[in-house]
């Protein structure tokens, strides 16, 4: 078929959907422009490298940069999701985006948006859902066609629900859950929703409709939870349902239980309570797939799983741009404390990378592994991330991946690993690894973490584990020294402390 060779462009490149329909589009032929408020991360990913796909760098935010980004595009996929961690007001967030994108749209004369979205109880939509309709509602305003595809539930690996699963199948032999365990769902497998979403190009009568997109079973989530443990070959689980529906506990027990936040837990959890169905199958019609039953759905996910070949996941919403602080541009009244260690190995630069770049997830933290679990499972009891959401690959780290409580920042390979904490914390944390070839043909790793304290809280929360450094991250250094496999010629050593 014969594509209109102007690009599309999408909004929300990196995040779970948007990470798997750009390169089912780039696969199709279509030009795609793909925007981000940064060009590294996306261009960091399998396909950020491939030609038919334009980077541009755009804040949705800013609508006047977000018209340029849409000059020229025949449609706009709008995937954009507010709802992350540390996020608290989203459902202005939500208004202001799309407020930003119709004003943008019209200003460049978009003809078509297409955008996904749940689908709830119209009689009693959790605060989430309510603000993802609004935004339905205000993308129509500005005279652009939009087709709205809400999905009840979206069943694949690396999503918040297929990852809540496993969580709590791997853990637990015994489950207490409320009732919502016996609550009905329609899931439908991500691998089907973006084929709707890519045939929405090819099929210009879905413009200015609304459709429900669902999967070929309804059951409940007991079944879906047995279902996974028969084919990830665990013993069958022990469900007990209490008889009650209490929100607050049931998102505090699955944020401590399972790596999902909160802030993705709670949509997913209040969604959970209803029997939300698909009563509209007209798209079926339109766009015929074959539709994975959940079954298949789960064995897919758990082979992507297996091979860590997770093209997306829901972790990977995350800010990679630096304070101000960071990148050279701090305020006269910042207060920044840092340390730095450091240590000398006898042994050229790739060496002590390849340690570098494994840290977290499955490998750890080389030391201290206690305390940083401690750490994590203080961060989750607050509805944090915490260690438990891992890493996307066991030995490569790319720009914008999560990694633990981490988000990689920057990579410099052979020189440089920067992370930002997303941990909660009163203040913006960084961990800093160096590494730089010494005239004598050895080889320097320095370790620098630093923190902007937010107020009184701040300064006193780094008073309390500052001087924990010393005794973590020299040892630490030498725990990587040691899987390195090279000789160390001198240090760790504390080179600064402020």
């Amino acid at each position: 078929m014969e594509h209109d060779t102007r690009p599309v462009l999408v909004l929300g490149a990196t995040g779970y959907v948007g990470g798997r329909l750009l390169p089912l589009l780039l696969e199709r032929g279509w030009k795609v422009r793909a925007a981000g408020r940064s060009d590294r991360k996306i261009q960091g990913r399998p396909w950020g490298g491939h030609p038919n796909l334009e980077v541009v760098v755009a804040d949705a935010l800013d609508t006047a940069v977000l018209t340029e980004a849409m000059r020229g595009c025949q449609a706009v996929f709008y995937l954009i999701q507010s709802v992350r961690p540390g996020e608290q007001d989203f459902a202005t967030l939500d208004r202001r985006i799309a407020y930003s994108t119709v004003h943008a749209a019209r200003a460049a004369g978009v003809d078509r948006i297409i955008y996904l979205t749940g689908l709830g109880n119209p009689t009693h939509l959790s605060n989430q859902l309510r603000s993802r309709y609004e935004v339905g509602e205000i993308l129509a305003l500005g005279g652009a066609r939009v087709t709205q595809l809400r999905a009840p539930l979206v069943l694949g690996s690396g999503g918040a629900c297929f990852e809540m699963i496993q969580a709590f199948c791997g853990y637990l032999r015994i489950m207490i859950a409320p009732r919502w365990m016996d609550t009905r769902c329609q899931p439908i497998a991500i691998a089907n929703v973006i084929e709707y979403l890519a045939g929405c190009l090819d099929h210009p009568e879905t413009a200015g409709e609304v459709y429900e997109i669902g999967g070929p079973d309804i059951l409940t989530w007991r079944e879906l939870f047995h279902i996974y443990a028969e084919e990830a070959g665990l013993p069958r689980r022990l469900v007990l349902v209490l008889p009650l529906r209490i929100l607050r506990i049931s998102i505090w027990w699955m944020n401590l239980v399972t790596p999902v936040s909160v802030a993705l837990i709670r949509p997913l959890v209040e969604r959970m309570r209803d029997e939300i169905l698909c009563s509209d199958d007209r798209i079926r019609r339109i766009m015929p797939q074959r539709l994975l039953s959940c079954r298949e759905a789960i064995v897919k996910a758990l082979s992507e799983f297996y091979r860590q070949e997770v093209a997306s996941s829901c972790f990977d919403a995350g800010s990679t741009l630096l304070p101000g602080w960071a990148g050279g541009q701090a305020q006269p009244e910042t207060r920044v404390y840092c340390d730095t260690f450091s240590i000398t190995l006898d042994g050229p630069p790739e060496l002590a990378w390849n340690v570098v770049k494994r840290i977290g997830g499955d490998t750890g933290w080389y030391f201290g592994t206690f305390l940083w679990q401690l750490r994590g499972f203080v961060d989750e009891l607050l509805g944090g991330p915490g260690l438990s959401r891992g890493r996307r690959h066991v030995d490569s780290v790319a720009m914008g991946d999560h990694l633990d409580f981490w988000r990689v920042v920057a990579v410099e390979e052979h020189a440089r690993l920067l992370l930002r904490a997303e941990m909660l914390a009163p203040g913006e944390a960084l961990l800093d690894f160096r590494i730089r070839s010494l005239p004598d043909g050895s080889t320097e790793l320095r370790m620098t973490p630093s923190f902007e304290p937010r107020g009184i809280c701040g300064r006193i929360y780094w008073w309390i584990i500052a001087p924990s450094h010393s005794l973590m991250f020299r040892p630490m250094l030498r725990q990587m020294a040691k899987a390195a496999g090279v000789r160390v010629l001198s240090g760790p050593s504390c080179v600064a402390e402020g």
